[in-house]
């Protein structure tokens, strides 16, 4: 089973994306900060990354750059869902290493769209 960390200080944004990746199919884990999520990411394995922009103590773009440094997981995809809609915040979010940008809200198949485009099936 595929597995996702899902990672945003927003608790109603977590469980909505939760709920919308574990009903398909895949495993998640979830981290309230960039922090939180590095401690996680250094000892589990994870599919897919889906990231939050602004939280505290560490925002999404370190975390996805810090997570690009580390030979055993530089290599796993990330996805960044944030509020932010301005032209560079895209194009920083694809500077720091991630793979898609998406501004919030994401509807549900649009979610499971992306996964599937970045890890594949959530049955493997």
């Amino acid at each position: 089973m595929k597995k996702i960390l899902i990672v945003d200080d927003a608790a109603t944004v977590r469980m909505y994306h939760r709920g919308i990746l574990t009903q398909a199919g895949y495993e998640t884990e979830e981290a309230i900060n960039g922090v939180e999520a590095l401690e996680k990411a250094h000892s589990n394995h994870f599919d897919l990354y889906v990231v939050d922009v602004n939280m505290p103590k560490m925002d999404g773009y370190t975390f996805i750059r810090q997570l690009r440094e580390s030979l055993q997981i530089m290599q796993a995809p990330a996805m960044m869902i944030s509020t932010e809609s301005e032209a560079q915040d895209e194009t920083e979010a694809y500077l720091c290493g991630a793979n898609l940008y998406m501004v919030k809200p994401v509807r549900p198949e649009q979610l499971l769209e992306c996964a599937r485009l970045l890890i594949g099936s959530d049955m493997s």
